[in-house]
């Protein structure tokens, strides 16, 4: 049986013809068998695909001989064969978007002005020296938190990444501009930007989780500071770190924790929301109940 993987990376470096470095990555990762989204920009790379192992470990191996991707931190995780749809490539002004790219310096060493980056470890350090001092500010999108977080988060309302910036500028936040934060996302591209807009707005101490989400539970699983589990952007729409994860979620229909997000049947809407497996076998809660279906 083939064993299938999925891998995620991004790398912030200057690129001087990123529709060259598109075609590139379309025509390599094509001829793989490859499926996923990458997303090139002048700033660089932010990639996640899948495929079976040998053509994975191919592709990471070829991207990785092109220089200025060379020092790609790779995140690699289990796949199924069918988790993504298609293969996108595509250039965009943002890595992220966030729709303040004149915010953004990049320099052949990444982002430049960002937070400082913290190993799984050195987080562990600094709230053990910090303690209740430190705060973790969530870098996803709201929906993305509700199955899993750091113990104690704050949780911005966004939809969107383009929402951070009215959430910074809110004034809600300014009682932690001179408390250490530490931010987190899935496997740390956004907190890449985040931090720097957030230093730009009068946040002084401000730190970054080095891998994101994914690196901090490959260290600790279950038992370090993170509860529930991880959402993904693939078809298997979620993942734990350990037997015994309890999601954070909850479904909307019967109240059991569940991780599983399904989309509103409006099809004017298609809303993602929680609802486990017992409750869409029974055809319960149909749309997501906010739309007015």
């Amino acid at each position: 049986m083939a064993v299938h993987k999925i891998v995620l990376f991004y790398v912030f470096t200057p690129l001087a013809d990123p529709e060259a470095v598109k075609l590139w990555q379309f025509a390599l990762a094509e001829s793989l068998g490859l499926k996923g989204r990458v997303i090139i920009s002048k700033d660089g790379i932010n990639a996640t695909v899948g495929g079976e192992i040998g053509a994975v470990k191919q592709y990471v191996k070829r991207t990785k001989a092109y220089a200025p991707f060379h020092g790609a931190d790779i995140k690699w995780s289990e796949g199924t064969g069918a988790d993504f749809p298609k293969l996108s490539v595509k250039v965009r002004e943002e890595l992220v978007t966030f729709t303040v790219p004149e915010e953004i310096k990049v320099g052949a060493e990444g982002v430049i002005g960002g937070g400082e980056h913290l190993s799984p470890e050195a987080l562990h350090a600094l709230v053990d020296s910090r303690g209740e001092e430190v705060v973790f500010f969530d870098g996803r999108n709201r929906m993305e938190a509700e199955i899993g977080r750091f113990r104690g988060a704050i949780v911005p309302e966004t939809e969107t990444t383009r929402d951070f910036v009215g959430e910074l500028e809110s004034g809600m936040y300014d009682d932690l501009k001179n408390r250490p934060i530490v931010t987190y996302c899935t496997g740390g591209i956004r907190c890449e930007v985040l931090t720097v807009l957030m230093k730009n707005r009068g946040f002084t101490d401000v730190y970054q989780l080095d891998g994101g989400i994914v690196r901090y539970g490959e260290k600790y699983g279950n038992d370090g500071l993170w509860d529930g589990s991880l959402y993904v952007f693939d078809g298997r729409m979620h993942m734990e770190f350990g037997d015994g994860a309890e999601s954070l979620g909850s479904c909307v229909s019967c109240g059991e924790k569940t991780p599983v997000y399904v989309n509103c049947e409006n099809p004017s809407c298609r809303t993602q929301f929680l609802r486990c497996e017992a409750c869409t076998d029974k055809g319960l809660a149909p749309h997501c109940g906010a739309c007015g279906a």
